[in-house]
């Protein structure tokens, strides 16, 4: 059993790599635009685009509240991306920063 386990997880991590590696292939918003409506549910996707909306209304110091109301994301939706902000391993602010320097 123990093998088969470690088998699926070999198989899941180079699924995963696969996955980030054709991300990083894509050179237009277009092109995540179809990847990504490909890739995810409509609701999958809804809830990607809404974590990361808040994302700069957290790092920039909103409440919650003025955050729901600006974005129509749920309260309880913010306050995981803001623990993630927190104690995640740092991609939001890394895709933050680096999105801004590309406006």
């Amino acid at each position: 059993m123990k093998e088969n386990r470690e088998k699926k997880n070999l198989v899941q991590e180079k699924a995963e790599l696969a996955l980030y590696r054709a991300v990083m292939t894509l050179d237009s918003t277009e092109d995540c635009r179809r990847f990504f409506s490909d890739l995810c549910t409509p609701s999958e996707l809804e809830a990607l685009i809404d974590r990361w909306a808040v994302v700069p209304h957290l790092v920039g110091g909103l409440p919650y509240r003025q955050i729901h109301k600006k974005t129509g994301v749920s309260v309880t939706t913010i306050g995981r991306v803001a623990r993630t902000l927190t104690d995640g391993n740092g991609g939001y602010k890394t895709a933050l920063q680096r999105s801004c320097s590309q406006q």
